[in-house]
C-alpha cells in the first residue's frame, strides 16, 4: 500500500511516499508497519506509553480515520504527524 507522508515523517521515512505492508487492513495495523519500516518515525506517532500521539491524522481517501477504520484496497492514505508548538 502506498502511503504518502508529511513533516518530520518524510525524513524519516526517506521520501514523499512510501511502501508500507500492514499485517491487517486497519490504520492501527498500517502504524505499526509504518513504524516497524521506519523506525525514526516512532516518536513522531506514538507517546512514552506506546499510545499513538492525540494530534496524528491519517486520511483514508477523503475522511479522517480512527484508529479500528479499515482501508479498502486500494484506497489513497495520506498520514501527518503529530504537531508540535503551539
Amino acid at each position: 500500500m502506498q502511503v504518502t507522508v508529511y513533516g518530520p515523517l518524510r525524513s524519516a521515512a526517506g521520501g514523499k511516499t512510501v511502501d508500507v505492508a500492514p499485517n491487517g487492513a486497519t490504520v492501527r495495523d498500517l502504524l505499526d508497519a509504518f513504524v516497524a519500516r521506519h523506525p525514526n518515525a516512532e516518536t513522531h506517532l506514538y507517546d512514552e506509553s506506546g499510545g499513538v500521539r492525540p494530534s496524528v491524522r491519517v486520511m483514508v481517501g477523503a475522511r479522517k480515520a480512527a484508529l479500528d477504520d479499515a482501508i479498502p484496497d486500494g484506497e489513497t492514505v495520506k498520514l501527518f504527524p503529530a504537531m508540535r508548538g503551539g
